[in-house]
């Protein structure tokens, strides 16, 4: 459970990073939401809403090769995973979503498994 004090800095966060993504409309983003024991990547079209691409450790061909959803190993290879499929669209050029979660640990790992990938942010 989340104290009101933390989801109050979580939700102050958020805000700051919505609004520089809002200046990049143009490029879709690769949203990033972490959980207890899974993390989950997302492309979304900024115009319309649609989710382009998605990748997360709950699918079955990441999750037998891991131990965890929940480390940072995972996370790189989610980013690795999602950005391989982002490039096969044709998208090279996307804005990083980090969703209010500072950039470190897991949510920086999906980035830099990202990069290696192919995209660029």
């Amino acid at each position: 459970m989340m104290s009101a004090k933390k989801k109050a800095h979580l939700l102050k966060r958020k805000e700051r990073n919505n609004n520089s993504i809002k200046k990049k409309s143009n490029r879709p983003r690769l949203a990033v939401f972490r959980s207890g024991q899974h993390i989950y990547a997302q492309l979304v079209c900024n115009v319309t809403g649609d989710i382009l691409a998605c990748a997360s450790t709950l699918e079955k061909e990441i999750r037998s090769k891991l131990k965890t959803g929940a480390n940072v190993e995972a996370a790189k290879q989610i980013g690795k995973l999602v950005a391989e499929r982002t490039v096969l669209l044709g998208i090279v050029q996307v804005v990083f979503d980090r969703g209010g979660y500072p950039y470190h640990g897991r949510v920086k790992a999906v980035a830099e498994g990202a990069r290696e990938a192919g995209l660029d942010f």
